[in-house]
């Protein structure tokens, strides 16, 4: 992974150089934008911060690539919070690009505690829409739960479950799918799969987002393999997640930004 970091510096670019006009307003409005996040999520990071310090623990039951630190299902809720769950630059950034596109219809594939849940269940709260978010996990799912309640999120749908059988059922009832955010199974042949069972729904504004796409040489396969579906246009690589976009006015484009 530092070797992919390193090269990942390496090509990443800036405003500078950015000639299509979609990326060029993405990358200034939404994924650079500076502004502190919205009042509303200073309680989500609250939480964060006790879930830190917390010296509970949880069984978890793990159906994805699993954790680097360690294969015992007993795992603290500290070091959950600290490792599972995505920073809140990227949480904001996830609440940023649902209100940008409007998005309705949204998943969330990987609950965890719910701390990004938070965040998407807030953006989505703004548009009107549902959120669903899957989670393997009960134990995970049963904390998550009281976390959303405890925040003001209750509306929130969790999708309890082996991803596998799960996502199908519940994307075969959507009408289409806005915004999808991909952060289960770390592995290529998941993460292909989940790719592909969500690719039906999807619309010309639809916004996929895939988690740690250099976390494994797997994963970075996977990526690969995303970025040349035919129906996907325009990707941005900013290293921690990977946007996919299906405009079929783009010309098709990959790019690598800082963020």
């Amino acid at each position: 992974m530092i070797a992919a970091y390193i090269r990942y510096l390496w090509q990443a670019g800036n405003l500078h150089g950015l000639h299509s006009p979609f990326i060029y307003d993405l990358y200034r409005d939404i994924i650079r934008h500076r502004h502190p996040a919205p009042p509303g999520t200073l309680p989500i990071e609250t939480l964060r911060n006790a879930l830190l310090k917390s010296t509970d623990s949880l069984m978890v039951t793990d159906l994805g690539a699993g954790s680097r630190r360690t294969n015992d299902p007993q795992r603290s809720v500290a070091t959950i919070a600290r490792n599972a769950q995505k920073p809140a630059r990227f949480a904001w950034l996830l609440h940023r690009l649902i209100g940008r596109f409007r998005a309705r219809n949204v998943l969330e594939l990987g609950t965890s505690l719910g701390l990004t849940t938070a965040y998407l269940a807030d953006a989505v709260a703004k548009t009107g829409g549902q959120l669903y978010s899957f989670e393997g996990c009960p134990n995970s799912a049963a904390l998550a739960r009281t976390h959303l309640d405890q925040l003001g999120y209750p509306t929130v749908e969790l999708v309890i479950g082996n991803l596998d059988e799960t996502l199908t059922q519940i994307v075969a009832i959507l009408p289409q799918i806005d915004l999808a955010f991909f952060d289960a199974n770390h592995r290529y042949e998941p993460t292909v799969q989940y790719f592909m069972s969500c690719l039906p729904h999807v619309h010309n504004d639809t916004v996929f987002i895939f988690d740690d796409i250099h976390w494994s040489e797997g994963m970075e396969q996977a990526w690969d393999a995303i970025k040349a579906h035919p129906t996907v246009q325009v990707t941005v690589d900013l290293f921690g997640v990977g946007l996919v976009f299906f405009r079929r006015e783009q010309p098709k484009q990959h790019f690598i930004l800082r963020f």
